[in-house]
């Protein structure tokens, strides 16, 4: 699946969205990011042949980016653009390194919290479908198939890296919710905000994928 990414900003547009985001403005935080995601892909394609399917190298790029983003200042001799190139591939070549030897796995049953009356749910309640039925229906290697494939094309790169780390997909170590604010320099309600639109996505289009709309 192509996907196309925004223009690279210019070095005016770089500096006036810098300035915006160093005082205050999270929104140009998000244009800092959305735009430099061609950089994210390009880099990306120099490690297609690691074994990590190129979505994945991109997911795990744009934490860089994200990182790079969280600690650049505008008073640092190089541009973003060049400061982030080295935080993205530094994030690639960890991830590479440190999932050689494990394949990421994915449970839809461990708990990942609890709902508003205490009660603990997983990712299989989130989603909406019985454990039991997924087991005796489809195997759960199918269904963790179409779980990865819906990450990979209906979330946004911020919704993705959020999911990604809070249930340790694709190599990734599972992080709380606080973890991931910090990892990405928000808020944790921003987080749960984020994880919740996102499971929503994810839940109306694996119903839809195996039949199970209402």
């Amino acid at each position: 699946m192509s996907v196309s990414f925004p223009k690279p900003l210019t070095l005016a547009e770089e500096e006036h969205y810098i300035s915006l985001y160093e005082s205050g403005d999270e929104d140009a935080k998000d244009v800092l990011i959305e735009r430099n995601l061609r950089l994210v892909a390009h880099i990306a394609k120099k490690y297609t042949g690691t074994g990590f399917p190129a979505d994945d190298l991109i997911s795990i790029g744009t934490i860089g980016l994200i990182k790079a983003v969280n600690t650049y200042s505008s008073k640092k001799a190089t541009r973003l653009a060049t400061y982030a190139a080295k935080c993205i591939e530094n994030e690639i070549l960890m991830s590479i390194r440190s999932s050689k030897k494990n394949k990421a796995e994915v449970s839809l049953s461990v708990p990942i919290g609890t709902d508003k009356d205490g009660n603990e749910i997983s990712f299989n309640d989130i989603l909406g479908t019985d454990p039991d039925a997924i087991l005796d229906d489809i195997s759960l290697k199918i269904q963790v198939g179409k779980l990865l494939q819906a990450i990979n094309t209906v979330l946004t790169p911020r919704e993705k890296t959020v999911v990604l780390n809070r249930y340790g997909i694709f190599g990734h170590k599972p992080r709380t919710q606080r973890e991931v604010a910090a990892l990405l320099g928000i808020s944790r309600s921003y987080v749960s905000r984020i994880e919740k639109k996102a499971l929503l996505k994810l839940r109306d289009e694996l119903k839809y994928d195996i039949g199970l709309a209402d």
